[in-house]
C-alpha cells in the first residue's frame, strides 16, 4: 500500500526504472501505478509513436520483448504496457532473459493481476536487480478504514469515524468500489469538507440509522428495540443487507468481545491494536464486555454459528429464514 505510493512518487521525482512488474491479489494498486505511468510518463505528442498498450490474451512473450527492444522515435524513452498479463502465466518465466538485460530507453510495465511470481525462479530473481517488482496485497477489512482516511487526507478531505465505518461495512475490502464512492463524494463536496454519516446517506444511499454498524452498536448496548427495528429494515431490504453477511459481522463482533475479555491489559491503545479498530470505537467494546460476560459471549457465538448454517439453506426454509435474524437477536440479547 505505502510502497505503491512510493513508486509513483519516485516516478514524479524522475527516478524511473526500465521494468515495473506489478503482481498480486489486489488489482486497485496495480491499476493505480499502471494508469499513472500510462497517462503521465510521456506527453501527448510523444505517445503516438512511443507508447504501446498490449493485452496478455493477444500477445506472446516474444511479442512483448520485440516491442520492448524497439528504440524510441524523437523522444527520450518509449513505454510498453502489458495489461492482463496474468493470461501469460504459463510462459511468463520466458521474460527473465529480457529482464536481465533490459532496453535502457524502454519502460516496460507488466500488470500481472491476481497472481504471484515464484520467488525461487529466474524472473523474480532478475527483477530484484534490474527492475521494480511490486506485490499488491489485499487489505483486511480492519485496514480499509485507515486507508480511505489517508486517501481523503491526500485529497484535502476528512471523514468522521462513523462515516468511514459505514463505508467499510457496506463495501468491505473491495478498494475499487470504495475508491469509486469516495470519488463521487469528492465531486459533490467542496475541498476541505468533513464527510459525515449524513453525507454518506444522502450521496451513496447507505442509511445512517439502519446499517450493520448501528446494529452492532445496538447489540453492544443491549438496545433491544433499536436492534429489532434494524433487523426489520434488513428483512425488508434483503438485497442490500444479505443475511449471510450480517451473520458474519455479528460473528466478528462477538469474536472481538471474546478477545477483549482475554486481554490482560485493557487500556485503549492495547484494545485498539489487538482488535484492529480505531481507538474511537474502543468504548463500544468496553460497553459490550460489560453487557456480555465471557460465558454469554461463548453462547452467543454458538447461536451465530447455528444461524450461519441455516442462512445458507441448511435446515431452514426460505420463509423461515426471514425471521432468523430477529430470532437470533432475541436469543442473544435475552
Amino acid at each position: 500500500m505505502k510502497h505503491a505510493k512510493n513508486i509513483v512518487d519516485d516516478i514524479k521525482n524522475g527516478i524511473i526504472k526500465p521494468i515495473y512488474f506489478l503482481s498480486g491479489e489486489e488489482p486497485y494498486f496495480i491499476d493505480q501505478i499502471t494508469d499513472y505511468i500510462e497517462h503521465n510518463l510521456l506527453d501527448e505528442a510523444e505517445k503516438g509513436f512511443n507508447q504501446v498498450v498490449l493485452y496478455g490474451r493477444d500477445v506472446s512473450i516474444d511479442d512483448i520483448v520485440s516491442n520492448a527492444k524497439r528504440y524510441p522515435m524523437m523522444a527520450e524513452r518509449q513505454v510498453v504496457i502489458v495489461k492482463e498479463a496474468q493470461d501469460l502465466s504459463r510462459t511468463i518465466e520466458k521474460l527473465a532473459d529480457y529482464v536481465k538485460k533490459p532496453q535502457p530507453t524502454t519502460v516496460l510495465v507488466v500488470a500481472y493481476k491476481y497472481k504471484k511470481l515464484d520467488k525461487r525462479k529466474g524472473l523474480s530473481k532478475a527483477l530484484k536487480t534490474h527492475g521494480v517488482h511490486y506485490e499488491s496485497k489485499k487489505l483486511y477489512e480492519n485496514q480499509v478504514g485507515d486507508w480511505l482516511r489517508r486517501v481523503l487526507i491526500d485529497e484535502g478531505y476528512h471523514i468522521q469515524p462513523k462515516a468511514a465505518q459505514m463505508l467499510v461495512d457496506y463495501l468491505g475490502n473491495d478498494l475499487s468500489k470504495v475508491a469509486n464512492e469516495l470519488n463521487k463524494l469528492m465531486l459533490i463536496l467542496p475541498k476541505g469538507s468533513e464527510i459525515t454519516p449524513q453525507a454518506i446517506e444522502e450521496n451513496i444511499g447507505i442509511s445512517k440509522d439502519f446499517n450493520i454498524f448501528e446494529l452492532r452498536k445496538a447489540i453492544s448496548e443491549k438496545d433491544v428495540v433499536k436492534a429489532q427495528r434494524i433487523a426489520q429494515y434488513f428483512t425488508q431490504n434483503p438485497k442490500d443487507n444479505p443475511l449471510v453477511l450480517t451473520v458474519g459481522q455479528l460473528f466478528s463482533l462477538f469474536s472481538s468481545i471474546l478477545k477483549y475479555h482475554g486481554l490482560p491489559q485493557k487500556d485503549k491503545a492495547t484494545v485498539a491494536k489487538t482488535l484492529g479498530v480505531s481507538p474511537f470505537f474502543v468504548g463500544e467494546y468496553i460497553t459490550a464486555a460489560r453487557n456480555y460476560p465471557m460465558k454469554k459471549v461463548s453462547a452467543c457465538i454458538a447461536l451465530i454459528r447455528e444461524v450461519d448454517v441455516k442462512s445458507k439453506g441448511v435446515g431452514a426454509s426460505a420463509f423461515a429464514s426471514n425471521d432468523l435474524l430477529k430470532e437470533l437477536l432475541v436469543k442473544i440479547m435475552n
